[in-house]
């Protein structure tokens, strides 16, 4: 592992009710959300959650996707999705992961082995999707 002082600070999702995607996150997923009361309050525009101390995913609306035009030639590409979001845990977590999204009936692939990813092979991966569609992929390393 390289000493890179660059972080990844946030990924923003497209969601259709940012409130039940909080919901989804935090009671499924087990994340923290962010700014919920802010938003149904009218005082942001999205809501998050917290991965980590360091990275959040915000759940904007997609009804933002119009108004995402800061960079020149962009408007287009607002609003498309990314493949996947990858949330690396410990051996535990994961499993509490796949336990909590199965008790909430959340479908999910099986078990990989060996998928490559930022600190080489996770010993075990799946993927599932949240209630709008975006998948997410959870992993573990040794």
């Amino acid at each position: 592992m390289t000493n890179n002082t660059t972080r990844l600070d946030h990924v923003v999702l497209w969601v259709s009710d940012p409130v039940a995607a909080a919901g989804f996150y935090e009671d499924a997923v087990g994340l923290e959300p962010l700014r919920v009361a802010e938003f149904t309050g009218g005082e942001v525009s999205f809501p998050s959650v917290r991965v980590n101390e360091e990275t959040i995913l915000d759940l904007a609306p997609r009804a933002l996707a119009d108004r995402m035009t800061v960079l020149p030639g962009s408007a287009g590409s607002a609003g498309h999705p990314v493949n996947h979001v990858c949330l690396a845990l410990p051996s535990e977590g994961f499993d509490a992961l796949r336990a909590r999204l199965d008790a909430h009936g959340v479908p999910m692939t099986g078990i990989g082995h060996d998928s490559y990813g930022a600190r080489g092979n996770a010993l075990r991966s799946f993927y599932f999707r949240d209630p709008d569609g975006n998948v997410v992929e959870a992993r573990h390393y040794a």
